[in-house]
């Protein structure tokens, strides 16, 4: 490139000024490396670099250098006190990247396989979305602001910040577990789109939202045990809710399982919706004149005797003479005690 000669021990200051002129750097201080420190921002976006045109150290602002089609950050500045942001470029590697950020750092949209190079103190967010990470080993362990890594392809957490004070987001990767994941999450824990199937390994406390829909979860078990917002765990082929926290402070969704009873349902939550589920297409045949009078589906009728939940039998005596009435057709008990008799040997009331 052009105006790469500065990294030459030949350069000089005149070349140095005429360059930082061409990118309308100005307050800059240059040093006895012929590396410079700028007193503002820099601002180097759109400029169709392959590489950076100057040798920086340190940088008191920020740093921009996204849209164009850098393959190295070779230049960069050790220390930057503002944001550094370099995506939208074609990085395969983070290395020369600054140690030392104060706002916030973003790599995304790039061709990382891997966050070796990257700084390991950063004040803000930090955000390497849609790459090809196959890993977050050489990432920092502590993120005071979100970690954002969706839209890549991790098959595990190894290597994951161990404290993220907001926002935890690894969404449509292909994660199978969530072992190696933060145990420290301050905002909401997001994990949705993977494919996994425990959640063995995730944060014991989260102080927002609980995300895990669209996995294949077939147990709860797991879960964190406090949730400062929502828990959301839709789509998934859960027939249990064993293990869930007993108190969610905000909407409890689990629509689109396989949930065949409401046992260990969060004693405490803001709204529920358990929808498109055995338990409550069973509920709905009982409480709904509509959906009971057009059961006509054998199945279904076997699905009340395995899957309904007795407390409502119980509680409702109408409930129950339908049920025996439903039942006529297909040889179950057709009285109420043969029916609450059934119940109590198949539930072990007492």
């Amino acid at each position: 490139m052009k105006y790469l000669k500065m990294f030459n021990e030949s350069t000089n200051i005149s070349e140095i000024e005429a360059i930082c002129e061409i990118y309308n750097i100005t307050n800059y201080t240059i040093n006895d490396d012929d590396s410079i420190d700028v007193n503002g921002d820099v601002d180097l976006r759109r400029k169709k670099l392959k590489e950076l045109p100057l040798k920086f150290r340190k940088v008191s602002g920020n740093f921009h250098c996204e849209f164009n089609k850098l393959t190295t950050l070779e230049g960069a500045p050790k220390r930057v006190y503002g944001d550094f942001n370099c995506s939208d470029n074609q990085l395969t590697s983070l290395e020369g990247a600054p140690q030392s950020i104060g706002g916030y750092f973003s790599c995304s949209y790039n061709q990382l396989t891997s966050l070796e190079g990257a700084p390991q103190s950063v004040g803000g967010f930090f955000e390497c979305i849609s790459n090809h990470l196959t890993s977050l080993e050489g990432g920092p362990q502590n993120i005071s602001g979100d970690f954002d890594c969706n839209d890549n392809q991790l098959t595990t957490l190894e290597g994951a910040p161990q404290r993220v004070a907001g926002n935890f987001y690894c969404i449509s990767n292909h994660l199978t577990s969530l072992e190696g994941g933060p145990q420290s999450v301050g905002g909401g824990f997001y994990c949705n789109d993977n494919q996994l199937t425990s959640l063995v390994g995730c944060p014991q406390s989260v102080g927002e939202g609980f995300y895990c829909s669209i996995n294949k979860l077939t147990s709860l078990v797991g879960s964190p045990q406090r949730v400062g917002g929502d828990f959301e765990c839709n789509n998934n082929n859960l027939t249990s809710l064993e293990g869930v926290p007993k108190r969610v402070s905000g909407l409890f969704l689990c629509y689109s399982n396989n949930l065949k009873n409401i046992d260990y349902l969060p004693k405490y939550y803001k709204e529920l919706n358990i929808s498109h589920n055995p338990i409550t297409k069973i509920i709905d045949l009982f409480t709904k004149p509509d959906e009971y009078d057009q059961i006509s589906n054998i199945t279904d009728k076997e699905l009340i005797m395995d899957f309904i939940d007795v407390e409502i039998i119980q509680q409702d005596k109408l409930l129950v003479n339908r049920l025996v009435e439903f039942l006529d057709d297909i040889g179950k008990p057709k009285s109420r005690e043969e029916l609450i008799e059934l119940l109590k040997k198949d539930y072990e009331i007492r």
